[in-house]
C-alpha cells in the first residue's frame, strides 16, 4: 500500500513537471495564436489560462498524434469559440497597434526610417489578412505570427498540408499582384 501510494506520488510529481514545462514552452504560441482570432488582451489571456487548466485535466487524453503545440492550440480554438458563443457575441479580429506589438517581439534594432517603413508594410499586410474569411485568415496569422509548420497549421485546421501550402502561396502572390480586394 505504501509503495502503490509512493508511485503515484512519484507519477503526480513528474505529471505536474511536465506541464509546468509544457506551459513555460508554449505559453506565448498559444496566447499569440488566441490573440490574433479575437484581438482582445484580456480575453487572450483568460482563454490561454482556461486552455492550460483544460490541457493539464486531459493531459491522459492525449494522443500524441500532432505536436503538443497543435494540440494547445486546438484547445483554446475550442475554449475560444465556446466563450464567444456563451457571450453571444461576434469577435473579429481588426487591426491594431496590439498586433504590432507582438511583431516588434521578432523586429531586429533598425533605424527610425527604416522602422517607419516597416510598421507601414506590417499594416497593411494585416488589413490584407482582415479582408480574409475563415481557415484563410487563420491560416495567415497562424503562419505569420507562430512559429507552426504548414503541417502543423493544416492539422489544427482540419485541412491537408498541401492546402496550406499551396493557399498560403496563392495569397502571398496576390498580394504582391495587387489583388488586395479578393477573398475566400
Amino acid at each position: 500500500m505504501v509503495i502503490k501510494r509512493l508511485i503515484l506520488y512519484e507519477r503526480m510529481k513528474s505529471l505536474e513537471q511536465d506541464i509546468e514545462k509544457i506551459y513555460k514552452e508554449h505559453m506565448q504560441t498559444v496566447y499569440n495564436y488566441v490573440f490574433c482570432l479575437c484581438n482582445n488582451k484580456s480575453l487572450a489571456e483568460e482563454v490561454t489560462q482556461e486552455t492550460f487548466y483544460r490541457a493539464m485535466k486531459g493531459i491522459k487524453k492525449f494522443r500524441g498524434d500532432c505536436k503538443i503545440q497543435v494540440w494547445l492550440c486546438q484547445i483554446a480554438k475550442n475554449v475560444l469559440f465556446k466563450e464567444q458563443k456563451r457571450k453571444r457575441k461576434i469577435v473579429l479580429v481588426s487591426m491594431d497597434s496590439e498586433i504590432g506589438d507582438i511583431m516588434d517581439i521578432f523586429r531586429s534594432d533598425t533605424n527610425i526610417e527604416e522602422e517607419v517603413i516597416e510598421r507601414e508594410q506590417r499594416d497593411e499586410l494585416y488589413k490584407q489578412i482582415q479582408k480574409l474569411n475563415g481557415p484563410l485568415k487563420e491560416l495567415a496569422y497562424l503562419r505569420l505570427t507562430t512559429e507552426l509548420t504548414f503541417k502543423d497549421i493544416a492539422h489544427l485546421l482540419g485541412k491537408t498540408e498541401t492546402w496550406a501550402r499551396v493557399e498560403f502561396y496563392r495569397w502571398k502572390e496576390r498580394i504582391k499582384g495587387g489583388e488586395k480586394d479578393e477573398t475566400k
